[in-house]
C-alpha cells in the first residue's frame, strides 16, 4: 500500500452561511456543499457562492449528470437543480448513519460512517445491490477513472483512500494534515479532489495522485 501527504491545493471558505460542510459533489460547472438546511452551489475558480437551494442536507451529495442527490437524515432525495424542487425519495440504507454519497455507473454509493461500509444501492428503490467492508469510518465517497475513494476521519487522523471495489483492500492513502478532517468528497474528473472539512465550514481541493501507465 502507497502512503503519502495529502497535496492540498487550495482551501475555501469558511462560508458565513454554511456553519458546516456535510456533503460535497461537482457538477462539471459549480462545486455544490451541503450545509444543513440548504445546498450551496461554489464557483471552483472564485470560490464565491452562486446560488443556494433550500433543503435539509445532513450528509452526502451526489449528481448524476443532470439531479443532484443529498442525504436528508434517513432519506435520500433527487433534486432539480434547476428549481430545488425534490423530485424522488428513497430510504437510505444506514437509516440516519449515512455519511458519504456519488454516482457511479447507475447506482448511488452511500458511506456509512459507524459501520465501515459503503452500499452501492438502486436509485429508484433503495435497495441494496452490494455492500464493501472498510476497515475505519466512512466520510466522503467519490469514483473517478474507474477507482473508488472515500474519506476516514476518527479523532485528529484523517486520510483519502482508494480501495479496490471488488474486496475492500485498502490500495493507497493520502494522509491529511493533523487537525485537518475530510467529510464529503467528491472528484472534478481529472486530478483535483474537493473535500468538505466539516464543523470548520471549508472546502479544500487536494491532489489526486496521477497513475502510473501500463506498459
Amino acid at each position: 500500500m502507497k502512503t503519502s501527504s495529502a497535496e492540498i491545493l487550495r482551501e475555501y471558505g469558511p462560508y458565513p452561511e454554511a456553519a458546516r460542510v456535510n456533503g460535497v459533489t461537482f457538477d462539471g460547472r459549480h462545486v455544490w456543499i451541503a450545509s444543513g438546511d440548504k445546498l450551496i452551489a461554489l464557483d471552483p475558480d472564485s470560490g464565491k457562492p452562486q446560488r443556494t437551494i433550500d433543503v435539509a442536507s445532513h450528509a452526502g451529495t451526489a449528481f448524476d449528470g443532470k439531479h443532484l442527490y443529498q442525504i436528508a437524515e434517513d432519506r435520500i432525495h433527487r433534486i432539480d437543480p434547476a428549481s430545488g424542487r425534490i423530485l424522488h425519495t428513497i430510504p437510505a440504507p444506514g437509516g440516519g448513519g449515512d455519511s458519504g454519497l456519488a454516482w457511479a455507473e447507475g447506482s448511488l454509493w452511500v458511506g456509512q460512517h459507524r459501520d465501515r461500509k459503503i452500499h452501492q444501492i438502486d436509485p429508484e428503490t433503495g435497495a441494496i445491490q452490494r455492500t464493501i467492508e472498510s476497515n475505519r469510518v466512512v466520510t466522503g465517497v467519490t469514483w473517478v477513472d474507474g477507482e473508488l475513494w472515500h474519506g476516514t476521519w476518527e479523532g485528529e487522523e484523517s486520510d483519502i483512500r482508494r480501495i479496490d471495489p471488488q474486496t475492500g483492500k485498502v490500495l493507497e492513502r493520502l494522509e491529511m494534515p493533523a487537525g485537518t478532517g475530510v467529510s464529503g468528497m467528491e472528484s472534478d474528473g481529472g486530478d483535483t479532489f474537493f473535500c468538505g472539512g466539516g464543523g470548520s465550514g471549508k472546502l479544500r481541493a487536494v491532489r489526486r495522485p496521477k497513475r502510473a501507465k501500463a506498459t
